[in-house]
This record gives C-alpha cells, structure tokens and sequence, in this order.
C-alpha cells in the first residue's frame, strides 16, 4: 500500500457554494513520488475479466471500495457462503465473553438430521449427542463447510437456529449489509436466504478486519475429525500461496459461488463470485479478478487519523482557530499511475464559532478521479475552542457584523 502524504498532489482550487461552504486551505505540492509509473501505466485500465456468473464483486480491503463488479446489489441466495456470517456471530460472542472457544458444544441429534451425513449436503463428522471444543466445531464447520457443525454451533450461541439468525441479521446490519437476510446458519436454500455479492465482499472484509484469528481456519486446506479427513473446496488455495480465504458455496439454486481474498505486498483484495457454472469455473473467475485488481490497482494512504490537514478561523472563542483532521486514516483505491490526478477538496462552513467540541464533525473532505467522487470522509475537530470570555464575544459579535 502506497503511503505517500496527500501533500504531493496539486490542489485543484473550487469557488464557494451558494450553500455557505468554504474550500479549506490544504499543503501545496511537495517532493515528486518515489519512483517513475511504469509506461503501461499511462494507458487505460482494460476492462476486467468475463466473469461466468450471475453477480460479481472485487473489492479493495484497505478502503472497501468496489473496485469493479456486476449485478452487485442483485439479491441471490448465499449457500454455504452463509457460514461466514455464522462465523462472524461466533467470533462477536467470543469477545463479548458469551462463549469460549473451550465450550463442549453439543452435536444435537436436530444438528446431525438436519446437516450430517445422512443429508446430501456438506458435513462434519462430529459424532451425534457428543460433544466437541467450539473451536474445532468452528473448524469443521469452516473448513469442511458442515451443515451440522454450523447449526451446533447456533443452537450453543443462541439456543437455537432462528434465534441464531436473528443475531446474524443484527450483526449484518451493524457491519453495512444492507441487502442481506439470514434465516439459517448453513446457507440451504429457504425462503428469504438472501444476500448480494456487494453485501458478502463487506461480510468477508468485516471478518478479517475484526476477527483475524477467526478468519485463519480459512487457509486450513484439511481437517479430520475421528477417522473422516476432508479437503477445504477453495481450490485456489491449492493455487495460488497469497489467497488464504474465504469460503465456498453450493446448491442448485445458487450455483456455485466463492468468496475469496488474497494478499500481496500490503495489498489484499476480496472477490466474490455468485452463481458460476461449476467448481472449477467459480476459481479461474476468482483467479482472474484477484489478478487483475493487483495488476491494475493500488492503494494509498491520503491522510493520517488525527493529524491537522486545515486550521479554521473560530469566533468567540478562547482560541482563535481549530485544527481539522480526519478520525481514520483515509485510503483510496486508484488505478495504477492515477495517483497525480486524484483531486482533493474540503467543504467547511464559513463562520466557525466557539465552543466547538473536540471530535466535533465540521464539513468533509472529499477525493475525486475523472470527475467522480471516489472517497469522502468527515472532518473533525483535533482540538476543543471553549467560549471565549464576555469581551471577547463582544468584539468577534462586531467583527463578524463588520465582515457580512
């Protein structure tokens, strides 16, 4: 990931809104980059892969941006991709101190009916009305993609599967899936099980960001459980050594899908590809998408948390300024040698007057390419402005009556 201060872009200068917003001050350019863009990087982007599904993302980790995509906010039914939001609820439950990975989690006899290996989807292998470490239930259910394992676990969590999904809806609306509805821990086809491929690249980059040792059991290529050894069905984890992730997904309704993520450098992109034509097709689509983001992309760091990127003027206060920052780095995803034309810009009101609160939102900043905005943040106070004392407000109320 590129971390050269925004400092090095020259500043396109904007008017003043009818709205009463102002452009900030920002630092003029500075040193050149590092290094020269390679030559193909002055060309056009080509366009990405052909993609045999129904709906595809490739998202950008750092930023969540979508870098490109097709029918993303179709609504489809996730499969065993599924597992994922149910490993996100346990992982949430973990930290919260609900559960322990040392839990003896049953393998209920609903569980193994309903999941096992007497049914024609994906199982464990845990014995049932026996029990095992939540930790390794998690493992058969990730990596093996168990049914059972998955509804053991929801029963252990919640009580029971409806109870279950109710918290995967209320994790899935905190984390920003906003077309997505969870009635099951395993992903079988049921009436309402739906998700988008933009919603499972959000899920899949909520996973790794928030729960990394969670997301590990990912890139275990094969678990046992008793005498049964089965294979992860990610197949590019076979393939290529920088994915290590995510999970599988399959029925006659939703096709065949997988959510993967790789990382190369300090770069890692997410691919979600729902409804392809078979297992192998559902990896050489990945496969492609994650080559080309890598190609063809890069991510860079424009501002850092809590660093002054303006100072404003403040009436009334005790102080007569206010440094503005960003709470969180801000990043954004560019084509390759694109970096120079990124314009930045900040909307802040006109007349600032004390007191003003540290962490207070004030305007925003925002980038654009091409003429389209690519990342908008807020800004915030750095610093607290307490009110100033009687005379001091007199004379800024003046001073202020004066400059309108």
């Amino acid at each position: 990931m590129n971390v050269r201060p925004l400092a090095a872009l020259a500043l396109a200068a904007v008017t003043t809104s009818i709205i009463g917003l102002a452009l900030a001050q920002v630092p003029a350019p500075a040193a050149k980059p590092a290094a020269p863009a390679a030559l193909s990087d002055s060309l056009p982007v080509p366009p990405p892969p052909q993609i045999q599904g129904k709906a595809w993302v490739l998202m950008d980790f750092a930023t969540g941006q979508v870098i490109a995509g097709d029918n993303g906010e179709m609504q489809v039914e996730p499969a065993s991709i599924t597992k994922v939001m149910t490993s996100y609820v346990v992982a949430a439950e973990m930290k919260s101190g609900k559960v322990k990975g040392t839990d003896q989690v049953m393998m209920s006899e609903h569980a193994w009916r309903e999941g096992g290996a007497g049914t024609e989807g994906s199982y464990s292998g845990f014995e049932v009305n026996k029990t095992a470490p939540l930790v390794e239930m998690e493992k058969g259910m990730v990596v093996q993609s168990g049914n059972d394992a998955a509804i053991a676990l929801a029963e252990h969590v919640a009580g029971s599967e409806d109870a279950f999904a109710s918290l995967m809806n209320a994790y899935a609306a905190r984390i920003g899936m906003q077309h997505s509805h969870f009635v099951n821990p395993h992903g079988l086809s049921a009436p309402g099980h739906v998700s988008t491929s933009r919603d499972l690249a959000t899920l899949g980059r909520a996973l790794i960001r928030d729960f990394p040792e969670a997301y590990s059991y990912n890139k275990i290529k094969e678990y046992t459980v008793g005498p049964i050894t089965q294979r992860n069905r990610n197949l590019l984890l076979w393939r290529d050594p920088s994915v290590d992730g995510i999970k599988t997904g399959h029925h006659s309704g939703a096709g065949y899908c997988l959510m993967a993520s790789a990382k190369r450098g300090d770069q890692r992109l997410i691919s979600v590809v729902m409804g392809s034509t078979s297992e192998n097709q559902r990896a050489v689509d990945s496969q492609a998408l994650l080559n080309w983001g890598f190609r063809f992309f890069e991510t860079h760091r424009l501002y850092e948390a809590n660093k002054a990127i303006s100072k404003q003027k403040v009436w009334k206060g005790a102080a007569d300024e206010v440094q503005l920052g960003v709470d969180a780095p801000m990043l954004v995803s560019t084509p390759r040698g694109k970096y120079a034309q990124l314009k930045p810009s900040m909307e802040i009101p006109k007349t600032l007057v004390a007191p003003i609160a540290k962490g207070q939102k004030i305007g925003s900043v925002k980038v654009t390419l091409d003429g389209k905005v690519i990342a908008q943040r807020p800004l915030v106070a750095l610093n607290a402005v307490e009110e100033g004392g009687f005379f001091k407000r007199m004379w800024d109320e003046l001073m202020m009556w004066w400059d309108s």
